[in-house]
């Protein structure tokens, strides 16, 4: 590569920075609403206007249905009476009556639903706490004495608790990361989670026609998804991806792929996989731009049922209502700022550039400000709209409006990837603890589980009992190359926790727990 990455210095405590809790101000996520760009809003309409044909003709053949069912016998027998000699009329008519509802039925959507979903709990003998960490890292020989401090301090601010979990090979004295434990544990996570999901829908392997698998880092062959499709002998026509390389945002890339596949499949099932593989992927060099990763990510999977057959909406629990992605990689600074690659000893780790915190906020920024137009409130658009007209085309010297997503949704599941960027969303978002609470309780009870983070938090509000039939659910999540994605979510029911069955139901009572706030740990 013809530019040279910009990776943390190797030795530096400011490292701790880039996940932990950014000190300078350059490493904070930038203002949201100073920076805002018109060309983004106006791809948030861009998209609402794309189903401009659906949006004009709903109302349309509301108002004809209405004006029809209001008719007496008699008038029908008039309206009869005045057509029947006339046939140019009546061929108009019809085939503007067909030419309408042949528009309205290709134009419309069909609906997606979100049967049900389930999120891997490993055995409680992959537990993993601070100690046991900090343990086996030192008995691997690997890591210099400063860097074992660095991973503690790292360990002690995370947000992470104590009881993350960690696949056998990684815990085992001495580690044993090879091919075969790799795929035992990618067994283990994807199975488990599938068949808890089936058997929580009892809808028969037979019947799924679309499998997509997400895992960024572990890509054997055969495929993630042939290992599903082998174990679980799916039929032959079965329509089978694996994403790779797509960092933890993949999980709603994922589902943005079923949502557009399942509007050509009719009456069809879909079934995504969202997991990150621990075993082969971890770091023991001493690049400390490598070893953050170490302490955040941990063992974890997740299993959504997706459907557009409109005989699965009463037993369903939530309807997609929108995704936007949004991908930065055209820029430089972006695509290389978490890189998988050799350190100068050639072992293999997943560097974070200085840049990260800075190229996460114009990500969130970018795909937040083309979902609001698509979300919020006509007010909270107006007020909005006018202000940045003001500021930006105006040269008005005024305060910038921030929206409040609050009145767009009710819940908020944002990636637990770190918690300085759980902070800077809270604050740039205003939003509360209560809101943040399932993304830092996850965080703090299963650590970073990659693209399976969401579903661990959307998990926790079910277990909670918060979800009420209509409530908005906002799923965002960022990852390498730099991407960051978004869906949204609508309850057709009230979740009901005694009736669930989720990782977090036997200890929901101990939730949730309080965290100390971060202090930097530069030095």
């Amino acid at each position: 590569m013809d530019q040279k990455k910009q990776v943390l210095p190797p030795v530096s405590d400011s490292t701790v920075q880039i996940e932990v809790q950014p000190k300078s101000g350059n490493k904070n996520l930038p203002d949201f609403l100073l920076s805002v760009k018109l060309k983004y809003v106006k791809l948030g309409y861009h998209y609402l206007i794309s189903h401009a044909m659906f949006l004009l003709l709903t109302p349309l053949v509301i108002i004809v249905s209405v004006r029809l069912s209001t008719l007496t016998f008699d008038d029908l027998v008039q309206l009869w009476n005045q057509l029947r000699f006339n046939l140019v009329t009546v061929l108009i008519c019809s085939v503007l009556l067909v030419f309408i509802a042949t528009l309205y039925f290709m134009s419309r959507p069909r609906k997606i639903y979100l049967v049900n979903f389930a999120c891997y709990k490993p055995e409680p003998e992959r537990k993993c706490t601070r100690e046991i960490f900090m343990e086996r890292s030192m008995l691997t020989g690997s890591f210099s004495e400063e860097n074992l401090a660095f991973q503690k301090k790292i360990l002690e601010r995370s947000g992470l608790g104590q009881s993350t979990y960690l696949p056998e090979a990684v815990l085992r004295v001495p580690p044993n990361p090879c091919m075969a434990e790799a795929r035992k544990e990618a067994e283990m996570v994807m199975f488990g989670a599938v068949d808890e999901l089936l058997g929580k829908t009892g809808v028969q392997a037979k019947d799924i026609g679309i499998v997509i698998v997400n895992c960024s880092l572990f890509n054997p062959t055969p495929s993630l998804s042939a290992m599903i499709v082998n174990h679980y002998k799916l039929r032959s026509n079965v329509m089978s991806y694996n994403l790779g390389g797509m960092g933890c945002s993949a999980g709603l890339i994922s589902i943005d792929l079923a949502k557009q596949l399942l509007q050509v499949q009719p009456n069809s099932y879909a079934l995504v996989v969202s997991l990150e593989n621990i075993t082969l992927n971890w770091y023991f060099g001493n690049n400390r731009s490598m070893l953050v990763s170490n302490c955040l990510f941990r063992m974890g999977g997740a299993a959504v049922l997706l459907s557009n057959r409109s005989s699965d909406r009463c037993r369903s629990k939530y309807q997609l209502i929108h995704t936007v992605r949004t991908h930065k990689g055209a820029d430089d600074r972006c695509f290389n700022c978490v890189f998988q690659e050799e350190d100068e000893h050639k072992k293999v780790g997943v560097a974070l550039s200085k840049d990260l915190m800075a190229v996460a906020g114009e990500a969130l920024k970018t795909n937040i400000t083309t979902l609001g137009p698509l979300v919020l409130p006509l007010s909270e658009q107006l007020l909005f709209f006018a202000t940045l007209v003001g500021r930006k085309i105006l040269k008005m010297k005024i305060k910038p409006y921030i929206p409040d997503f609050k009145l767009a949704f009710e819940h908020f599941c944002i990636h637990a990837g770190g918690r300085a960027v759980l902070d800077e969303l809270e604050k740039n978002l205003e939003l509360t603890e209560t809101h943040m609470e399932p993304s830092r309780m996850t965080l703090y009870r299963f650590g970073n589980t990659s693209s399976s983070s969401l579903w661990y938090e959307l998990a926790y509000s079910e277990a909670k009992g918060r979800i009420k039939k209509g409530d908005r659910t906002w799923q965002i999540a960022f990852g390498s190359g730099f991407k960051c994605n978004s869906a949204v979510w609508r309850a057709l029911r009230t979740i009901n926790p005694a009736k669930e069955k989720n990782p977090w139901m036997d200890e929901i009572h101990t939730f949730p727990v309080h965290v100390p706030k971060v202090v930097s740990i530069s030095t």
